[in-house]
């Protein structure tokens, strides 16, 4: 089993270094999904299910030779998340084969997080043991909800049955598992809600995170809104039930560590706790991200994605070159809005102080000036109620929660007016 320290009240290490394996493969594709996903299981092109761990391997090698090139020494890597898409339509063999290949060509540091996705329709307790065994110590389950109108509405195939199966399946294998849901479906009340809340409570797990609604208009379900058939999500129900989440975890003892995630202390996901707090992670697979700090020509950060399409990923993978769609150098502008963006998501807030050098750095202001503004930002913030300082940082309140576009929009506007 891994370390699982609580890393929490740390403002997270830039040396830090991190995997993320998209695997675009699903079995049905749900209505509200716009991710990059496929559901036929050969897309031509080395983006089969059949090869896709070899192809993920050998983009792998190409990262390495690209970082290698570039001067790029990351450390062993903290954590490894698979996502989707559904990781697990893939076998347990393919998916710790890919993990073996993280270890070989970047290290796994000692006690590092290796997570992930399930559908809890893919997987058994011989399938999830043989995860334990290859090195995996998290499983996070698509639970969405626990009433079965709300699941058929969001086009889930599984039952609440097989979700808990997979909690217990990932007990007896000694891994730490995590469910997902979702709130706002069309159709949903109040009191479903909070019979799924209370049901992934019951299922004993720590870590539970819980995601409103979004509809794109792509998507089948943004069509079902457009033509009339069922209501788009309402703003008011979504706050109420954010608000439900929020009590009834807080009462069994899972804490708020990021807005849309809740842990007991110490099982939060580094994984993602790394992605907010701005580490380097590589991202492989159709349409991954990937993250250095002190890259880029401005030296303050590159951001790169892969191609989109699995067949001319993979096209690109076979002719020997870094399957990526575009990259761009993170320049000043950018640097300052995704830290407080990023930051105030956090239970452990924005420091101030990392605010002041920020503005001085990105901005060229004077230390005076730039510790005036971010006074007077945390000032405002604490009058409308939308955040607390505390020790010198600034962490958003249920309200600032509720509102986090707000709180960010009226941050950058005041760096913005400086």
């Amino acid at each position: 089993m891994a370390d699982h320290t609580d890393h929490t009240g740390c403002a997270g290490s830039r040396t830090d270094f991190e995997v993320y394996v998209h695997v675009p493969f699903c079995l049905r594709r749900c209505g509200y999904c716009d991710f990059n996903t496929y559901t036929a299981p050969d897309l031509g092109g080395g983006a089969s299910r059949g090869n896709y761990a070899n192809t993920v391997i050998r983009e792998m090698e190409l990262v390495r030779a690209w970082q290698e090139d570039h001067g790029i020494e990351e450390p062993a890597a903290s954590t490894v998340f698979f996502g989707g898409g559904t990781p697990t339509v893939l076998s347990a063999a393919d998916l710790t084969a890919i993990l073996g290949a993280v270890r070989r060509i970047w290290g796994l540091a000692p006690g590092a997080e290796i997570t992930t996705e399930a559908n809890p329709d893919t997987v058994d307790e011989a399938y999830v043991a043989e995860l334990a065994d290859g090195g995996f110590t998290r499983i996070s389950f698509g639970m969405q909800s626990a009433v079965p109108h709300v699941l058929r509405t969001l086009d889930r195939t599984h039952t609440p049955a097989n979700v808990e199966a997979g909690v217990r399946a990932a007990d007896k294998a000694g891994l730490w598992s995590s469910v997902d849901l979702i709130y706002g479906a069309p159709g949903e009340s109040l009191d479903d809600w909070r019979t799924s809340v209370r049901t992934a409570i019951d299922l004993g797990v720590d870590h539970i995170s819980a995601y409103a609604l979004t509809v794109e208009p792509t998507t089948k379900m943004g069509r079902q809104i457009a033509a009339g058939l069922i209501p788009r999500p309402d703003d008011d129900d979504e706050a109420a039930k954010y608000e439900i989440a929020d009590e009834l975890f807080s009462e069994a003892g899972l804490r708020w560590y990021e807005i849309s995630n809740w842990a007991r202390p110490g099982f939060e996901s580094r994984h993602n706790l790394g992605y907010w707090r701005n580490v380097d992670w590589a991202g492989l697979g159709p349409g991954a991200h990937s993250h250095y700090n002190g890259a880029g020509s401005a030296g303050r950060g590159l951001r790169s994605w892969d191609i989109a399409h699995p067949r001319m990923w993979g096209t690109a993978i076979r002719s020997g070159k870094v399957p990526w769609a575009d990259d761009e150098s993170i320049d000043a502008e950018a640097d300052i809005e995704e830290f407080v963006m990023l930051a105030v998501r956090l239970r452990e807030g924005l420091a101030l102080a990392d605010l002041v050098r920020r503005l001085r750095n990105d901005r060229g202001m004077d230390e005076r000036v730039a510790a005036g503004i971010a006074g007077d930002i945390a000032r405002r913030a604490d009058d409308e109620g939308l955040a607390e300082v505390t020790d010198g940082r600034m962490i958003p309140t249920l309200k600032g929660r509720l509102l986090n576009d707000t709180l960010i929009e009226e941050m950058l506007e005041a760096i913005d007016a400086a």
